[in-house]
This record gives structure tokens, sequence and C-alpha cells, in this order.
């Protein structure tokens, strides 16, 4: 009877393990079937325009001449701003909640920073359209540019229409500044106490131990964190779209719009008359789709690190 049950538990064991085995190997197998129907639906454009789909500026759909260098800049341009304004931000709120804030105020916080995260990308837009867009406008782009002497300067010159790379980074700031603070609070929380208890016998103040204990310990997760953040931002499609003013044109002022890749897929994909459109729309989204991977892959690597350490 024994012998039948430890029989019948090991099939159940060997069961179990084959079928989350395949759950598991399943996963990075559809990563890589997207990857070649993305490829392979791209390679005529590719093809077509070898490298200089990547540096010119034309996308002429009608006379089949497309070059993705607007969406690319777009794009990285709007999601180093949003790092540049949420970082700051999401690091100091991961500092008060793991080292200041008190236990009874700590999880009601992290919650409400958390929640940023769960809010649908389409209500930042319209949120983007009828709040920030005009205040940009009325309030802060004349502010920039007339009473801070800013309109020389090219980052701040030219007409404020409002929907611009601006407004573009702002709501990718307050759409990645939750994933930058969860990550960044899990690793701050992650090292040791040691290193705490040894900067204060030295006599370090609380300020003089994180900046000299805790952050340096945990720079490589900090990091992996705002790598993570920027990630996110270079897929937001749909708030992003709706704020960014959709012009294909590169212009070194903030205040212009703009297009990126989500919204040059976004916008055109339904619209696509021909194979040649469709397939640089497919090579946009490849390019996009290596992008992203290669930056998770950092960010995930770098956490590893400090995990790992941690645990030494």
């Amino acid at each position: 009877m024994a012998s039948t049950q430890l029989h019948g538990a090991s099939v159940g064991d060997r069961i179990y393990r084959f079928t989350t085995t395949a759950f598991a190997l399943s996963i990075p197998l559809l990563l890589v079937l997207l990857a070649i129907e993305v490829v392979v639906a791209a390679w005529p454009a590719l093809k077509a325009f070898h490298l200089g789909f990547l540096t010119s500026s034309e996308w002429d759909a009608v006379n089949g001449v497309f070059g993705a260098a607007p969406a690319i800049y777009g794009t990285l341009v709007s999601s180093l701003l949003a790092l540049l304004i949420a970082t700051p931000l999401a690091i100091g709120v991961a500092i008060f909640l793991s080292e200041f804030a008190p236990p009874w105020l700590r999880q009601p916080v992290a919650f409400l920073v958390d929640l940023l995260a769960a809010i649908p990308s389409v209500v930042y837009g319209l949120w983007g359209i009828f709040v920030l867009v005009p205040f940009l406008r009325e309030h802060v782009m004349p502010f920039l540019a007339d009473r801070l002497h800013l309109g020389d300067t090219p980052l701040f010159s030219g007409p404020a229409y409002g929907p611009s790379m601006l407004a573009a980074g702002l709501i990718l700031a307050i759409m990645v500044l939750p994933y930058i603070s969860s990550v960044t609070r899990e690793v701050l929380m992650a090292v040791p106490r040691s290193q705490r208890e040894a900067a204060l016998a030295l006599g370090a103040t609380r300020w003089e131990m994180i900046w000299g204990a805790v952050l340096p310990y945990a720079s490589s997760g900090v990091m992996g964190g705002v790598i993570l953040g920027l990630g996110r931002a270079l897929g937001e499609t749909m708030a992003v779209t709706m704020v960014i003013g959709n012009r294909h044109e590169i212009s070194s002022s903030l205040f212009a719009p703009g297009y990126t890749m989500a919204s040059v897929i976004a916008n055109e994909f339904s619209e696509a008359t021909n194979d040649m459109h469709l397939s640089a729309l497919m090579a946009v989204g490849a390019v996009l789709l290596a992008i992203t991977l290669v930056v998770n892959i950092i960010a995930r690597w770098l956490v590893w690190r400090v995990e790992r350490r941690g645990q030494a």
C-alpha cells in the first residue's frame, strides 16, 4: 500500500514537473516566435532602405519612401526627459519609505505610489489633453521662454503649441515613477542592516549613512530600476500619442510636436494601404522591440547583482 502511494506520488511529481517546465519554456518560445514574425514582416523595408531607414527623416507613404529617424529620436528624447524628471522623485520617495517613514505611514504611501502603475494609459492621455497640455501652453511654456529667458536656447525656442515633446516627457515621468520607486524601495530594503549600523557607529548622521553607505551598496539595483523605467517609457503608446503632437520631424525644441515609434505604429497601422508601408511599420516595431529587450535585459542583470550581493 505504501509502495503504491509512493509510486503515485512519484508519477504526480513527474507530471507536475513536466507541466511547469512546459509553461516556463513557452514564454521564451513565444518571445522568439514574436521576434521572428516581426523581423520577417519588416525584412522588405529593411532590405529596400538599408541603414537609411534608421537615418532618414522622410516618411512619404504615397511615394513609398520611409525613414524612421524622427520616430527613433522622439522615442529616445521623450523617454530620457521622463527619466530626468521621474528619477529624483522616485528615489526620494523610496528613501523616505525605506528609511524615514513610520510603519503606519509606509504601507499607505507605498500603495498609493504603486497605484499609479494601475491607471490605464488612455486615462493618462485624457488627463494630459484636458489638464496638462492647456496648463503647459498657458503657464509653463511662456514662463520658461519669457520670464526665465530660455526662449533663446534651442531647447525652449519656438511657439507654445501645447502638444509637444515636453508634454510627452512629463506624462511619461508620471507613468514610470511607480516602477522606479518600487524597484528602488525593494533594493534599499535589501541592503544589510550591518551597512547602516557600521556607518552610524563611525559617527555618521542618518543622511550621511544613507548617502555614504546605503546608496552606494544599492547603486546597481537603483540603476536597474531606472533602466526598467526606461524600458516602460520606450514602449508607451496611447498617452504619448495623445499629447506629443504627432509630427514627423526632428526638432531640438521641447516645445515642438514630435513622434515616437509606438505612436507611428498606432496612428498609421490601420491606414497602411500597401505592402511596403506595412513592412515599414513592422520595421519600426522591430527596432522598438530590439531596444526594449536590450534595456530590460540590462535592468534585470543589474537588479540581480544587488540581490546576489545582499544574499552574500
